[in-house]
């Protein structure tokens, strides 16, 4: 089992609007299961070159219909980004789910912090 651990993940493109913008933050949980219709940080598989694309945030859909244990993903923004239904792309493998996203974080977070460690 994978261990699971929080971490925050900066939005960044258009590719999921109008559901999330440039510069949102956001919650997620590394190691968590996906689940369908919620959002996942994924790995893209490399572009026609060879280089990584960087990770993005998708919407989970279903599972890959050639019965794999791979996801197929979408983006909200049908003109913008990438997703499962790219030419080169199709089903993300369970490994490429990075974390599952929580929720998304408020703009102004204000934490208190105690003045002996300010």
């Amino acid at each position: 089992m994978t261990p699971r651990k929080l971490g925050i993940a900066h939005v960044r493109g258009r590719s999921m609007e109008p559901t999330l913008h440039e510069g949102d933050r956001l919650l997620v949980l590394y190691g968590a299961r996906p689940r369908r219709g919620k959002l996942a940080i994924v790995r893209l598989p490399n572009d026609a070159a060879g280089a990584p694309r960087p990770l993005a945030v998708k919407r989970v859909a279903r599972r890959d219909p050639e019965g794999s244990d791979g996801w197929w993903v979408e983006r909200d923004n049908p003109r913008e980004g990438l997703d499962s239904w790219a030419v080169g792309v199709g089903a993300i493998p369970a490994a490429g789910i990075r974390a599952r996203v929580l929720l998304r974080l408020p703009h102004r977070l204000h934490l208190w912090v105690p003045a002996r460690l300010r």
